[in-house]
């Protein structure tokens, strides 16, 4: 179960690139002090996220344009809810790594929402759209950490919203349930 006490859906699948580095060098595991360097360049990291975000707000964009083009479509439902749940991933994921923890979070909720909704509906979209709008604001002003308490009320909301969605559907119709 996820956040919403839903069933899964769908996963939002990982997709791990081969490892070509650790190929030639081979396995093994890694000395504590190199750890550590690593580790200390992520928490110094100073690189513009803005760029890298805002890339993925616009493949959101995308993605949400088309759900709403093609959500009367008997289409495949799935490669429309796909086109909003891969970049909100990579923003879920990348969000936290450049110290945009408040992005995480919101797109951790965008997420697990279109994880657990069968199909893409006008009422869905309001909240993919919301999710959209809010991490549009974030990025563009720079809003790092978890954003205080602006940013826990910005969550809530959607959370909220959320929430209101799934009491209006309580029959959201499960096809097959995906083990988590």
């Amino acid at each position: 179960m996820n956040q919403f006490n839903r069933p899964t859906l769908r996963k939002a699948e990982f997709i791990k690139p081969p490892n070509i580095l650790k190929a030639k060098v081979g396995g093994g595991g890694l000395a504590e002090d190199i750890l550590n360097k690593a580790e200390k360049l992520l928490e110094e990291n100073t690189v513009d996220f803005v760029p890298l975000g805002e890339m993925y707000l616009d493949a959101l964009g995308r993605g949400i344009q088309e759900a709403r083009e093609n959500m009367n479509d008997p289409g495949d439902h799935e490669a429309i809810i796909s086109g909003m749940l891969y970049p909100g991933m990579q923003l879920k994921g990348n969000g936290g790594m450049f110290h945009y923890e408040l992005v995480t979070t919101i797109a951790n909720t965008l997420v697990q929402f279109l994880e657990v909704i069968e199909r893409v509906d006008a009422e869905a979209l309001e909240i993919a759209q919301g999710c959209h709008t809010t991490l549009r604001a974030v990025i563009q002003g720079r809003i790092k950490g978890d954003g205080g308490q602006r940013g826990k009320e910005l969550h809530q909301a959607l959370l909220d919203a959320c929430d209101r969605y799934f009491s209006k559907h309580p029959q959201n119709k499960v096809l097959e349930q995906i083990p988590d």
